[in-house]
Order: structure tokens, then C-alpha cells, then sequence
């Protein structure tokens, strides 16, 4: 057999390159890491991820620094990550949009297969909340209000397409009563139109509820999860009172560009994860309104192809379009 010197050199440079990149991948991070939020500053998004940067740092001895990147629904962070170099020094801190947008907004300027799931984080979950001066005091009084009204029940969202906004089409449908979604800029207008009875209910995370919930201005009606949340266990699921499909959170976790490798992509999903089971980590994450979740790369990319079908059939049905 005859070996040519293009053949002979060829085979050195794949010999070569092997060790080179696994020497890489071992040494990984050796520089400044990105992590993308898809939104702006001081929401349980970025703060959960600047804590979760601090405590990656600080386990694997680099930089982990937290660029904010909001608007469009977080599609511009989606796409800034899905078009990044996956060389395991840019990574997207998902949020729960991510699995509606392609339903909401028709085709996208990336590709979902341009990312892949690294680790879940955290979810935040939604409780159902109304005025303490409203007419009506349970769930079930809730939805016969809205029955006797033409127009039915108001929801106040942070927007279209928002999990609150989905959570409360939801409800409408299994409850067999009209809804309308009004969105505002924000928890504050929309307590502020709660308060004043102009709207009859929102779905929130609790922190920011949570003070008008102990000064008796807010009524807890229930939660939006699959069992009752230890943030604040006392209210019944939605599931508990027949509604058994109104599941909904808010979620964030970590995905990468689809060809960073595999040793990496292992690397961070194992550090995510132990970092996130530390009590005093847990602790801070609480006080934010989240409960942590973790699990296996192959275990979020099966939570997000799930919740993409499910929330998919809403927003068909539905007719719903993103702004």
C-alpha cells in the first residue's frame, strides 16, 4: 500500500489535534465566561444568574460575568447565543419564552437546533391573585363572576405571550369562561389596576406580591403548580380545586450553542447543579421567589420540547400572536 505524504501529514495533523482538544475541554475555563440574560437588570432572572455567576466563579477559578440583553421577548438574547462560537465561553440563561416564540412570532432569525440545554435552574411559580375588596373571595366564585359578566373575567400579564398571560388563557378555557389579557409594563401598574378594581385578577410571582398579600390588600386564590409551593404553602393548587391542566411557572436555566463540546457542556450542567443545592444558595434563590430545579442536560431538553407542544396547542387554539 502505498502512503502518499498528503495522506502521512494528514494523519499526524488528526493525531495532533485529538490530545490538543481534549487537553482544551479539561482546562475549560480558561478565560472570561458570558452568560446572556434575555432580560434587563434586577428582575429574578438576573438576579438568580448573577448569584449563580458569583458561585461559579468562585468553584471553577474564572470569570463569570452576566451581560443583559433584553427585548423582543428574549429572542434577541436566544439569537446573540444561537450565532455565538461554541467554544464554551458564551452560554444563554433561558427563559420560559424560548419555548413559545416560534408559536407567537412565526419564523424566527435563529434556529433551535443552533442551541442545546445545558442544565435547568430555577422555576418561579405563579399564584393567583386578587383584590381582598372584590365581590368575590374563592376560585370558584372567581369563575361565576366571570360567567355573569358579558365580556367575562380581566387578567392583568407583563404581556402577551408572558407564562402569567398563557396560565390565565388556560384557565379561561378549562373554566368555560371568556377572558381578556390586559398587559401592562410591570408587577406595579398591574397591582395598581388590581387594587383599584379594574381588573379582577393577575397571575404573579410572589415577592412582589408578597406585601400586599401580609398587609391584607391581596387575596391568595391559588397557585398555578403541581403541588403546593413551600414559598408559600397555604395556597391550594389550582389542580387541588379541578383544574388539573393549569400548570404554568416561570423558568430559567442554561443552554449553549449547539456545537460546543460535550466535555464542556457535562462540565457546567454537574457544576450548575451542585452549586444550586448549596442551603445557603437555596436560601438566597427563596427569597426570590424560586425553587430550584435541577436534573440532566437530556432532562431540560425534554422539559422544553414538552413545554413547547403543550403551550404550542394553546396559542393555536387560542389564536393568540405576539406583539
Amino acid at each position: 500500500m502505498t502512503i502518499t505524504r498528503r495522506t502521512l501529514l494528514g494523519t499526524l495533523a488528526l493525531s495532533l489535534s485529538i490530545p490538543f482538544s481534549a487537553q482544551a475541554e479539561d482546562a475549560w475555563p480558561s478565560r472570561l465566561v458570558r452568560l446572556i440574560s434575555p432580560y434587563g437588570p434586577g428582575g429574578s432572572n438576573d438576579i438568580s444568574l448573577r448569584l449563580l455567576a458569583e458561585e461559579l466563579g468562585r468553584s471553577l477559578h474564572q470569570q463569570f460575568i452576566v451581560e443583559n440583553k433584553p427585548g423582543a421577548g428574549t429572542r434577541i438574547a436566544n439569537d446573540l447565543v444561537a450565532h455565538a462560537p461554541g467554544d464554551g465561553y458564551t452560554f444563554l440563561y433561558v427563559a420560559a419564552p424560548y419555548a413559545t416564540a416560534e408559536a407567537l412570532f412565526g419564523k424566527l432569525t435563529y434556529d433551535r437546533r443552533d442551541l442545546q440545554p445545558v442544565a435547568m435552574a430555577v422555576i418561579a411559580p405563579l399564584f393567583l391573585i386578587i383584590s381582598a375588596e372584590a365581590p368575590f373571595k374563592t376560585l370558584p366564585e372567581l369563575i361565576a363572576y366571570g360567567k355573569s359578566k358579558p365580556d367575562g373575567l380581566t387578567f392583568a400579564s407583563p404581556g402577551a405571550g408572558s407564562q402569567p398571560h398563557l396560565a390565565g388563557e388556560l384557565l379561561f378555557r378549562d373554566a368555560g369562561v371568556k377572558g381578556l389579557n390586559i398587559p401592562f409594563r410591570g408587577d406595579a401598574a398591574s397591582y395598581t389596576e388590581l387594587l383599584a378594581g379594574r381588573v379582577d385578577a393577575t397571575l404573579t410571582a410572589l415577592p412582589t406580591a408578597l406585601p400586599y398579600i401580609q398587609s391584607g390588600k391581596f387575596r391568595v386564590l391559588g397557585v398555578a403548580s403541581s403541588e403546593r409551593s413551600p414559598l408559600y404553602p397555604q395556597a391550594p393548587t389550582l389542580r387541588e380545586q379541578g383544574f388539573l391542566s393549569v400548570i404554568a411557572a416561570g423558568w430559567f436555566g442554561v443552554m449553549a450553542p449547539a456545537t460546543t463540546p460535550r466535555p464542556i457542556v457535562d462540565k457546567l450542567q454537574a457544576e450548575v447543579a451542585r452549586v444550586l443545592t448549596e442551603p445557603a444558595v437555596k436560601d438566597r434563590l427563596t427569597a426570590q421567589g424560586l425553587e430550584v430545579r435541577t436534573g440532566t442536560a437530556a432532562e431540560f431538553g425534554q422539559f422544553i420540547d414538552n413545554e413547547t407542544q403543550r403551550w404550542s396547542v394553546l396559542i393555536r387554539e387560542a389564536g393568540l400572536k405576539g406583539e
